[in-house]
C-alpha cells in the first residue's frame, strides 16, 4: 500500500492534493514523468503526472480534479489511507537546458504538471515567464509555488476575478510581441494547448505540450494512448507525454478523449445510486 501522508483540498473541494509515500519512485522520478495509480482491487488504472517529488522524504505529490468515478473514489481517501498500486516513473522526462527565455503557460490542474518543469527550467538558468489561467480566482492553484520559480508571473481568469480578464493566449500574444522568447511550454486543457500552439506557430517559437489521452497500461502495450504527431502515430505513455505542440493533431486527440463519455457518465451515475442506497 502507498500511504497518503498529506491531503489538501485546493479549490472548491474539487481539486485535491495527495502527498504519497513511494520512495522507489521518488528516487528516480524526473520533471514531466507520470505514474499509474490503482485505488483498490476494483479500481481502474489512472495516469497522473507528478506535481512534485521529495527524494529525502521518499514521497511524490499528485494533484487531480474530481471529474469521474475514479477520481471521486480517490477523493474519499484520507491521510493514513493508501493506494493499492502505483507504478512509475513512466514516460520520457522533460528535456531541460538553458535556452534563454522560456514562457510556461498553465491552465487548471495542468499548473501542477507545469510546476516541476518551470522549476527545472529556472534551475537550468533560463529566464522563466509564467502565465497561469483559471476560470476564476477560486480555481487558481499553486500561485505561490509558481512565483518562486518564475522571473515574472502573470495571471488570467475567465471572469476577471484576478489578474487579466481573458484567456492565457491573449497574455501570451503580448509577451510574444515583445520578442526574445526562445521556448514555450504549455500544459492544461486540450483546447488551451491547441490555441497556444497555433499562436506560437505564428511567431515560430518552439512549443512543448503534455498530452493526456486515454491510457490503459502506461507501458506501450495496449495502444490506447495513441496520438498523431506530424502525421505519425505515437504512444503518449512511452514516446511522451510531451510532444512538439506544432505537430500535434489536437482535434483527433479531443475526439478520442470523448469516445467513452457516455460510459463514464453511466459509471458516475451508478456510483451515486449506490451511495444513495447506502
Amino acid at each position: 500500500m502507498y500511504k497518503i501522508v498529506t491531503k489538501d483540498k485546493m479549490a472548491h473541494d474539487t481539486i485535491i492534493l495527495n502527498e504519497i509515500e513511494a520512495p522507489q519512485i521518488a528516487k528516480k522520478a524526473k520533471p514531466g514523468q507520470f505514474v499509474m495509480l490503482i485505488v483498490d482491487e476494483h479500481g481502474e488504472r489512472v495516469p497522473l503526472t507528478m506535481a512534485d517529488v521529495n527524494k529525502e522524504k521518499g514521497t511524490i505529490t499528485i494533484i487531480y480534479m474530481i471529474v469521474g468515478k475514479s477520481t471521486r473514489t480517490f477523493s474519499n481517501l484520507e491521510v493514513g489511507d493508501g493506494y493499492k498500486d502505483i507504478v512509475g516513473p513512466l514516460g520520457e522526462p522533460t528535456h531541460l537546458e538553458k535556452v534563454g527565455t522560456v514562457v510556461c503557460v498553465g491552465g487548471g490542474t495542468g499548473i501542477a504538471v507545469l510546476h516541476p518543469i518551470a522549476r527545472g527550467m529556472h534551475e537550468a538558468g533560463n529566464k522563466v515567464i509564467t502565465i497561469l489561467g483559471a476560470r476564476s480566482k477560486d480555481y487558481l492553484i499553486m500561485e505561490k509555488e509558481m512565483k518562486k520559480v518564475s522571473n515574472q508571473l502573470k495571471i488570467c481568469t475567465d471572469d476577471g476575478s484576478k489578474g487579466r480578464h481573458g484567456f492565457v493566449t491573449e497574455e501570451l500574444r503580448d509577451v510574444l510581441e515583445k520578442g526574445n522568447v526562445d521556448q514555450v511550454v504549455a500544459i492544461g486543457p486540450v483546447p488551451m494547448m491547441k490555441f497556444v500552439s497555433l499562436l506560437t506557430k505564428e511567431y515560430n517559437v518552439p512549443t512543448l505540450v503534455s498530452l493526456n489521452p486515454i491510457m490503459i497500461d502506461g507501458t506501450g502495450m495496449c495502444g490506447g494512448c495513441r496520438v498523431t504527431i506530424g502525421g505519425k502515430t505515437k504512444f503518449a505513455c512511452v514516446d511522451g507525454p510531451e510532444f512538439d505542440g506544432h505537430q500535434v493533431d489536437f482535434d483527433g486527440l479531443m475526439r478520442r478523449l470523448g469516445a467513452y463519455k457516455v460510459e463514464e457518465e453511466h459509471s458516475e451515475n451508478c456510483m451515486f445510486d449506490i451511495e444513495d442506497e447506502e
